[in-house]
C-alpha cells in the first residue's frame, strides 16, 4: 500500500501536478543540478595550470595554448542563453541530460587528444555541455517553486546553485595544479568523465521527467519556436565581439565592425520574430533586468581581474608558482560561499548588491596600494574582500533576475546573465593583456587598480540610483515579513 502511494506521488511529480512545499527541493532533486552547474566554472579556470604541459606535449608555443581558454569562453558565451532557450522549449531535464552527455564526450576527446586542434574541439564540447547546467537548473527550480505554491524565491536552493555555478571558479586553479602535478595534463580533461557519469545517473533517477513537448510537428515549426536564425545571429555577433576583445592590445577593427553590423541585423530580425531568442523589447521594457546584466558584467570584470591579473603579478613579481597563486586565492572562494548562504536564506536583494559594489571599490583601492614588498597577509586580506564581492554579486544579481522575469523566460534570461559574466571576464582578460603586454610591474598593477576603482564606482552609483531594486526588495520581504532586508 505504501509503495502504491509512493508511486502515485512520483507520477504526480513527473506529470507536473502540484507538490508539497516541504517535498519540493529534496537533496536528490538539487544535488545533480549543483554538480552539473559546478562543471562550468571549474573547467573555466582548471585549464590554466595545464597550459605549459600541453604546449610541451603538443610541440606548440605556450602562447598558442591560450586558444584553449578563449575557445571555452566563446562556446559558453553563446551556449548559455541558447541552452536556456532550448530548455524552455524542449524541457530543462532533457537539455540538462544532453549537456552532461556532451561534457562526457568532451572529456574523453580531450583526454585522448594528440594535438592542439583536437583539444580545441574538446574545449568547445565541454563549454557547450557545461553551459546547459545553470540555465536548465534555474528553470527547473522556478517551475518546482511554482508547483509547490511558493510565494518567494527558494533562497536556500538558489544560494546553493550560485555557489556551484559561480564561486567555485577559484577552485579550478588549485585543483588543476594538483591533478597536473600528480597525473599529468590529460587529467584536467579526464576528470570530467567520472563526474559527468555521476551527474548523469543522479539526474536520470532523481530529476522528474519533462512534460511531453506539444506543437512541434515539423522542422520549420521547431525552428520557429527556438528562433534558429536569432540563435545563429546572436552567436555570430558575440563571437565577433569576443574576437575583437581577445585581439587586444592589437585591435582587430574588422571584427569590431562585423560585430556592429551583425548586432544591427540581429535587432532588426528579433523585432520581427514571432518567438524571439534575444528579446530586444524585453531589454527596453524591463530596464531593471538590463541593469542587472550590466552590474554582473562590471563586477565580474573586477573579480576576474583579481583571479587572473593578481595571480600573474604574484608569479612575475614575487616568484610564486601558479599552484601557489591558486592556493592564495582559495580563501576568496571559501569566503564567498560563506557569504552566499545567509543572504540566500533571507532572499536579501538590495543590501548584497550595494555590498558587492562597495567591497569591490574598497578592495580595488587596496590593490592600488600593493607593491612587491607588501606582506603576504595584506594580499590575502584584499582577496578576501573580493570574496565578499564575488558572493554578494553572484547571489544578489541572481535573486534580482529571478524576480524580474516570468517563469517561461528564466531559462534564456539566466543564460544571458552568465553570458554577461563571461563578457566581464573576457573584458578583464583584455585589460590584463593591454596593461601587462610588455611588463608586469607594480606600476602596471596600479593602472589596473585605477580601472577597477572606476568600474566599481560606476557599479555602486548604478545600484544606489536603481529605484526598481528598492521596490523589488520590499516586495520580496513583504511576501515573508519575518525576514529582514539589509
Amino acid at each position: 500500500m505504501q509503495k502504491t502511494r509512493n508511486r502515485a506521488r512520483a507520477d504526480r511529480s513527473q506529470s507536473g501536478g502540484p507538490i508539497g512545499g516541504g517535498d519540493a527541493f529534496s537533496w536528490r532533486f538539487v544535488t545533480p543540478m549543483f554538480i552539473g552547474s559546478a562543471l562550468n566554472p571549474i573547467n573555466s579556470s582548471m585549464i590554466a595550470t595545464a597550459l605549459l604541459a600541453i604546449a610541451s606535449a603538443t610541440h606548440v608555443s605556450v602562447g598558442s595554448t591560450s586558444v584553449l581558454v578563449s575557445a571555452l569562453y566563446l562556446a559558453c558565451a553563446v551556449a548559455q542563453p541558447t541552452c536556456g532557450k532550448l530548455a524552455e522549449v524542449f524541457g530543462p531535464r532533457r537539455v540538462f541530460l544532453t549537456g552532461i552527455l556532451i561534457v562526457l564526450a568532451g572529456g574523453l576527446v580531450g583526454g585522448m587528444a594528440q594535438n592542439l586542434p583536437t583539444l580545441i574541439v574538446s574545449r568547445v564540447l565541454i563549454g557547450i555541455g557545461t553551459s546547459a547546467g545553470y540555465p536548465s537548473a534555474m528553470l527547473l527550480i522556478r517551475r518546482r517553486a511554482e508547483r509547490a505554491g511558493l510565494t518567494e524565491p527558494p533562497g536556500g536552493v538558489l544560494g546553493g546553485l550560485q555557489i556551484a555555478a559561480t564561486v567555485t571558479a577559484a577552485l579550478g586553479l588549485p585543483l588543476g595544479g594538483v591533478l597536473v602535478g600528480a597525473w599529468g595534463w590529460r587529467t584536467v580533461f579526464f576528470v570530467n568523465v567520472p563526474v559527468a557519469l555521476v551527474a548523469l545517473l543522479m539526474a536520470a533517477l532523481w530529476i522528474p521527467r519533462d512534460t511531453r513537448v506539444e506543437g512541434t510537428r515539423s522542422v520549420r515549426e521547431i525552428a520557429s519556436r527556438i528562433d534558429v536564425t536569432g540563435i545563429v545571429g546572436f552567436g555570430a555577433t558575440v563571437t565577433a565581439l569576443l574576437v575583437f576583445l581577445f585581439s587586444l592590445p592589437h585591435p582587430d577593427w574588422v571584427a569590431l565592425g562585423l560585430a556592429v553590423i551583425l548586432a544591427v541585423g540581429l535587432v532588426v530580425w528579433e523585432l520581427r520574430a514571432r518567438h524571439p531568442f534575444f528579446d530586444v523589447r524585453l531589454f527596453t521594457s524591463n530596464l531593471a533586468l538590463t541593469r542587472t546584466y550590466l552590474r554582473m558584467a562590471l563586477l565580474s570584470l573586477c573579480v576576474y581581474t583579481v583571479l587572473y591579473g593578481i595571480s600573474q603579478w604574484l608569479e612575475a613579481g614575487r616568484g610564486i608558482s601558479s599552484q601557489g597563486a591558486g592556493l592564495l586565492l582559495l580563501p576568496m572562494s571559501g569566503l564567498s560561499a560563506i557569504v552566499v548562504r545567509p543572504i540566500s536564506r533571507h532572499n536579501l536583494l538590495r543590501g548584497p548588491l550595494i555590498a558587492a559594489a562597495v567591497s569591490s571599490l574598497v578592495a580595488s583601492v587596496g590593490v592600488l596600494l600593493l607593491t612587491t614588498s607588501t606582506p603576504m597577509i595584506w594580499m590575502v586580506a584584499i582577496t578576501l574582500i573580493f570574496g565578499i564581492t564575488l558572493g554578494t554579486m553572484a547571489i544578489g544579481n541572481q535573486t534580482a533576475l529571478y524576480t524580474q522575469v516570468k517563469a517561461n523566460q528564466i531559462g534564456t534570461a539566466s543564460g544571458l546573465l552568465r553570458t554577461f559574466a563571461y563578457i566581464g571576464s573576457i573584458g578583464s582578460s583584455s585589460i590584463i593583456s593591454i596593461v601587462f603586454h610588455k611588463s608586469v610591474t607594480d606600476h602596471d598593477l596600479h593602472v589596473i587598480a585605477i580601472i577597477m576603482i572606476a568600474v566599481s564606482a560606476l557599479a555602486l552609483v548604478m545600484t544606489l540610483a536603481d529605484r526598481r531594486i528598492r521596490t523589488q526588495a520590499r516586495a520580496v520581504m513583504a511576501s515573508n515579513p519575518t525576514k529582514t532586508q539589509i
